[in-house]
């Protein structure tokens, strides 16, 4: 798991060889940057860092670096990106690889290099020889959606670097408000810590004022003011949405997005299915199946029908230009009921 992987690098267990994959680019920045940190000093990182792209340069070129001793230095940090020969992708690559030349590297690396091979794809050909090696020899960091678990976790090691602890309350409203966004928490919790360096100590009420709203998290609250029967509050969200310069076309399409889920999330929850069990099957965040199911309850099945069709018919009309995007959106909020 990522977060293990993680204590290691910082305890300054460090492996030879890295495989970073997934889709979650966070967790691969993240991973890359603190080897990075953990192997090299400042002065070092001239000398004894270089990335390469595999797009653009074969491998063997990159591992005679790597078999290179380093200069005025112990140890020396190689990136490998783009490994397209990982995956099952057909697309013919620019450079022809010598991957029996990777597949001897790995058997014996050198030891004074740490080599990082970055794949930012959602799924590698195991079938393939030199996949099946790495992924035996190699420290392999599977950069996927955290879970809700797993997220808050991370939260509160991310504030216990920064010194500060969340109260639980704190925390679930931070994701509520931010989203599943690693690197948009990233900055809100290190914005927080500033705040709260002297109580050491983040509340709800901190959050509720300092924490910035995705539009994702925007178009959420519209909805559950809309639920609440709120329609002055859902306007006035509505508006500070234009004021910010979104496109009405923009919120309109999450709004059917987000009422798509919440109509598909109360399917499958008929069905028997669990929230983890959901997420999988409609490839969202465990968080956001959370949310969505609470609003789901709100609704009946012939609500969601009428309002799928309510936003179908806004789409059209946006589209054909047979009526102003903005009070389109004006009028469909008002429209809506529970």
């Amino acid at each position: 798991m990522v977060l293990d992987i993680w204590k290691q690098i910082k305890q300054r267990e460090i492996a030879p060889i890295y495989l970073l994959y997934g889709t979650e680019a966070f967790l691969i920045n993240e991973t890359k940057q603190m080897l990075l940190n953990q192997v090299l000093n400042e002065d070092e990182m001239d000398f004894n860092f270089t990335a390469y792209d595999l797009e653009e340069t074969p491998i063997e070129t990159a591992l005679e670096d790597a078999e290179t001793f380093p200069f005025l230095g112990e140890k020396k940090v190689i990136f490998l990106h783009n490994p397209k020969f990982l995956t099952a992708e057909k697309q013919k690559e620019k450079i022809d690889h010598n991957l029996s030349r990777l597949e001897a590297y790995i058997k014996e690396p050198a030891p004074y290099t740490v080599l990082v091979i970055s794949a930012p794809y959602e799924k590698l050909d195991e079938r393939k020889k030199i996949t099946k090696e790495l992924k035996r020899t190699a420290v392999t960091v599977e950069a996927k959606k955290l879970n809700e678990f797993e997220l808050k976790n991370w939260v509160k090691e991310r504030a216990k670097a920064n010194g500060i602890i969340f109260e639980s309350d704190a925390l679930e409203r931070l994701l509520t408000l931010v989203g599943t966004n690693m690197f948009m928490i990233t900055s809100e919790v290190d914005k927080l810590a500033l705040y709260a360096s002297d109580d050491k100590k983040i509340n709800a009420s901190m959050v509720e004022k300092l924490v910035s709203r995705s539009l994702e998290q925007n178009i959420f609250t519209l909805i559950e003011k809309v639920v609440q029967r709120k329609p002055e509050d859902a306007l006035r969200i509505y508006y500070d949405l234009l004021k910010q310069n979104e496109e009405p076309i923009k919120i309109l399409a999450l709004l059917a997005g987000q009422f798509r889920l919440i109509y598909q999330v109360k399917e499958l929850s008929r069905r028997g299915y669990g929230q983890q069990q959901m997420a999988g099957f409609l490839k969202a965040h465990p968080f956001r199946v959370k949310l969505a199911a609470g609003q789901a309850n709100q609704f009946t099945d012939e609500d969601l029908t009428n309002l799928m069709t309510m936003l179908a018919n806004a789409d059209h009309q946006m589209k054909t230009g047979g009526m102003n995007k903005s009070l389109l959106i004006e009028m469909l909020l008002f429209k809506i009921r529970r």
